[in-house]
């Protein structure tokens, strides 16, 4: 691993025995607390997971969805914990003009994120379920200063959703977002949590919270019944892989967009990379239209698992990469679309301890604060992964009753002959399977440290040849890939979700080495 620091940040790389790194410093400090009090990695992630709610409720909430890979120190699991629609849902849930709400109850489908905690704890952890809420519940109750980032993300999103059922009671201070370093409170949250703790999530899915949402979501005309909650499950679902320089990265299954991250490795094992440096603008050319093929295919085919018309076999077929590979000229960007193979938005933990157990977990309300509605007394905010479905008919991922919809959130994994070799994700919408691809470059082929990785300027691709860069990309980068055909905008780094926000934990030796991005409020905490 190569360990010098070639871009312009302040944090080096962190190495340790035990490691939680994400987006928010006080949620990575209580994952440190777990582990400190004699718990694992999967106590130190879930602790930080649930604080997260609290202190980055910009990227999450109780009401989230969850995914997880992790290695319990003899394998590799994977947890999906994404809810689905109503099973009474119908056509008078869309918009007038027969779109999809993007926010307010009618965006809403089954919460999984509690499921998660509650499965992971129970297979997985060390320490009581309740212990792991301590942190988030204090700073529910006693108040937090809020984080510079999460300050302005509040403040953009309070614009949007002041409106949306309960979401100023709970979230607004005297009708505005709290300034970074302000004290917020959400006793509310800190009551819900205690009875989740107590109750093992029963209270969230059977009891008095399950009530509550069920009640609020039919006062506003919403389908969601304690029957749709009381119904939920996880599913062990293990992973989906594609080998890549001498390892394999890991993603969960569809429903989500891991997968579009495996095509696109897949089609660049067909392509001389290993001869490229890192920041060759010929190497992002490479994998830009890589993922254009990808994201193509995942959008043509992707949805809930039940109703795909292919396998996730025939998306990863390599004689199907293959083909597809030839479409990628080396000198020139293309317009892509999607092929036809054979039949056959967010907040992000990970944490890794000294027994070499490593997990990579996250959880999201989809657009920010998701659909923007609190239900009222609890401090629950909902998500709004309803927005994620299509209406074209036919379509795997076409809206409907009782179907899980496209997940953005993906948590990453990566081994090497046969033991865990990192443990990562990279938040922020459509960025995700991007970043996966553009971290597995640079740390898997190039070697790059964490930390080196993460900070390394991000493109982005938005649609036909138009690609997105950072500021901080050099302008000579730009010129090239402009030169092949590319349409750039460059975009500021402090972009709510536009390059994402990487952690990753990689494992060096019989220690971990960590980063946590520059552009978020993060950290790695470590001993």
């Amino acid at each position: 691993m190569h360990f010098d620091t070639p871009y312009d940040t302040p944090r080096p790389p962190v190495n340790a025995r035990n490691c939680v790194a994400t987006s928010q410093p006080l949620a990575a400090q209580a994952g440190l607390r777990m582990l400190q009090q004699g718990g694992n990695a999967v106590d130190a992630a879930l602790a930080a997971a649930v604080t997260l709610t609290v202190v980055e409720p910009t990227g999450c909430g109780i009401g989230s969805d969850a995914f997880a890979i992790l290695w319990d120190g003899k394998g590799l699991h994977g947890l999906n914990a994404s809810g689905k629609s109503p099973a009474n849902w119908d056509e008078g849930q869309l918009n007038p003009d027969g779109s999809i709400p993007e926010r307010g109850w009618q965006s809403v489908t089954t919460p999984g994120a509690v499921s998660a905690w509650v499965a992971l704890s129970e297979r997985f952890g060390a320490l009581p379920f309740e212990t792991l809420f301590a942190p988030a519940i204090d700073y529910a109750a006693n108040g937090f200063p809020v984080s510079p980032t999460i300050s302005r993300l509040w403040t953009m999103a309070a614009k949007q959703l002041r409106d949306q059922p309960g979401f100023a009671p709970a979230f607004l201070l005297n009708g505005h977002a709290p300034l970074p370093g302000q004290i917020f409170r959400n006793p509310d949250q800190a009551r819900t949590l205690r009875l989740i703790a107590e109750s093992k999530g029963t209270a969230f899915y059977t009891g008095i919270l399950a009530e509550a949402m069920a009640a609020d979501a039919a006062r506003h005309g919403a389908t969601l019944s304690v029957d749709d909650l009381a119904a939920h499950r996880v599913e062990w679902c293990g992973t989906l892989s594609q080998r890549f320089a001498g390892a394999y990265l890991h993603e969960i299954p569809p429903n989500g967009q891991g997968i579009a991250a495996l095509i696109a490795l897949g089609l660049l094992r067909h392509h001389d990379l290993a001869s490229l440096s890192p920041d060759d603008p010929r190497l992002m050319h490479l994998q830009i239209e890589a993922i254009k093929l990808a994201l193509a295919d995942a959008d043509a085919y992707v949805g809930d698992p039940a109703h795909m018309d292919l396998a996730s076999s025939d998306l990863l077929d390599p004689a199907y990469h293959a083909d597809r590979a030839r479409l990628i000229d080396p000198t020139q960007a293309q317009t892509a679309t999607h092929g036809a193979p054979k039949h056959g938005g967010t907040v992000y933990v990970t944490a890794a301890d000294a027994e070499g157990r490593m997990v990579s977990f996250i959880q999201s309300n989809y657009m920010g604060f998701g659909s923007g509605v609190v239900v009222p007394g609890t401090g629950i905010s909902m998500q709004n992964r309803g927005a994620g479905f299509v209406t074209a008919p036919g379509h795997a991922n076409r809206i409907g009753p009782g179907k899980r919809p496209f997940h953005t959130i993906i948590p990453g994994f990566v081994t090497k002959d046969g033991r865990p070799e990192m443990s990562f994700g990279v938040m922020g919408g459509p960025m995700q399977a991007q970043g996966h691809l553009q971290m597995m470059v640079r740390t898997v082929l190039h070697d790059q440290q964490p930390q080196a990785a993460s900070d390394a300027p991000r493109w982005r691709f938005v649609s036909g040849r138009e690609v997105a860069v950072e500021s901080t990309m050099p302008q000579q980068t730009v010129a090239a890939l402009e030169a092949m055909g590319h349409q750039i905008t460059r975009e500021a780094p402090d972009n709510a979700f536009g390059f994402g926000g990487a952690q990753l934990i990689r494992r060096y030796g019989e220690t971990y080495v960590a980063g946590s991005d520059h552009r978020k409020d993060g950290q790695v905490a470590a001993f």
